[in-house]
């Protein structure tokens, strides 16, 4: 049972590119929830009520694989977390961001089925089912950029959005102050003032309120052109998240098997040995350095009073590294793998070598003991000749 489930794992996850059967899965599931998004805006065409039927018909079976794939996953859910035990790995999963994705794939078609007024309820739930179409982000790596920029960008977009929030409000109460004599019945109260400075600041320009004092054009010209400079910083600040992660993605581009690497990174967990550590009482690899730490989007000079914290990312090289007897190696682990399944201190490494960093999926981790190896992971092994 162990040995199908932990196959029925790897075909629901996103597959390896070697691994056929996973891939294909990732594809049938895409076209799949294409169709239904399809046929869900067909239905609500008239010309389209003569095949109403057969419509339906497509909607209730892609629903119904959608479900089998939720309840698959729920009955995998401790090989995605092997940190948790099975019920505390189920629970991570269903109130996981695509977890309740796929939960709202699948539901709203249920509710006529489970309350007195279902059909009323399932037209009201019928926006939940665009949700599907996030569905398609989780079975291609590609997409997933997007969300790891954004998410290494979340601390300078929520500083500019608290900055658009300030001019907006100032703006408003200014506009009010200037424009309320004038048209008192347009200018009502600073909320009036609030959406003319949204629509100005955005550059809508609804034209149902604007200033018709020269005092007031003058300032509506003045917040124009800040509202241009300030809405242009979020879209600086994901521009250059993204070009630093395809800068990453080309860094890692064929590192195959035997490759050497010059740096390596990695994310430090809770549970990471190194959490909590000042640098000086970390023992690295011999003839190995920690470059640089990356914390919360800022680039810390590994001094050795410096704390690591969780979510830091660490730049690990190595010393005389031009001296080619220090190499990394990157090694990826395919099906029938003897150390597939074992925790990394079970390894049977020799003294020369060591594992200082997994890259699995989109992630980067730097191992401790306890790290289970899977399929798929590629090792970067530290050894010297």
């Amino acid at each position: 049972m162990t040995k199908f489930r932990k196959r029925l794992f790897e075909i629901v996850q996103i597959g390896a590119a070697k691994d056929l059967i996973s891939r294909s899965f990732d594809v049938i599931i895409s076209v799949i929830i294409i169709v239904n998004i399809i046929v869900t805006f067909l239905s609500t065409f008239n010309q389209f009520n003569s095949i109403k039927s057969v419509l339906n018909w497509i909607e209730t079976a892609t629903v119904i694989f959608f479900t089998a794939e939720y309840i698959a996953r729920i009955f995998t859910a401790d090989f995605l977390y092997p940190d948790k035990k099975k019920a505390k790995a189920v629970l991570a999963f269903l109130f996981s961001f695509y977890g309740i994705i796929d939960f709202l794939s699948f539901f709203p078609l249920y509710l006529p089925f489970f309350t007195p007024t279902g059909v009323a309820v399932f037209r009201l739930f019928r926006v939940f089912r665009i949700f599907r179409l996030f569905k398609i982000n989780a079975q291609f790596d590609a997409f997933n950029v997007i969300v790891r920029v954004l998410n290494e960008k979340k601390m300078q977009l929520l500083s500019s959005v608290v900055l658009i929030l300030m001019l907006m409000l100032s703006a408003s109460m200014l506009m009010y102050g200037v424009e309320h004599d004038a048209q008192p019945e347009v200018f009502e109260n600073a909320l009036s003032g609030f959406w003319w400075s949204m629509a100005t600041v955005f550059t809508i320009g609804y034209g149902d309120i604007y200033p018709v004092t020269l005092l007031g054009k003058l300032l509506a010209l003045i917040i124009s052109f800040l509202g241009v400079g300030i809405i242009a910083i979020p879209t600086g600040i994901i521009s250059a998240g993204f070009v630093e992660e395809f800068q990453k993605i080309n860094m890692y581009k064929g590192h195959g098997e035997g490759h050497e690497l010059e740096f390596v990174t990695g994310v430090i967990g809770e549970d990471h040995d190194w959490n909590g550590k000042a640098i000086k009482d970390i023992v690295v690899p011999p003839q190995s350095l920690i470059a640089m730490v990356l914390r919360e989007g800022n680039n810390l000079s590994p001094s050795g009073n410096l704390v690591l914290k969780a979510n830091d990312t660490v730049v690990l090289t190595a010393k005389n590294y031009r001296d080619e007897d220090i190499h990394l190696n990157e090694i990826p682990m395919a099906e029938g793998d003897k150390w597939l399944g074992l925790e990394v201190k079970d390894l049977d490494l020799p003294l020369d070598e060591k594992i200082v960093m997994i890259k699995r999926g989109s992630k980067t981790i730097i191992p401790s003991g306890n790290t289970v190896i899977r399929k798929g992971d590629a090792l970067v092994m530290y050894y010297v000749e």
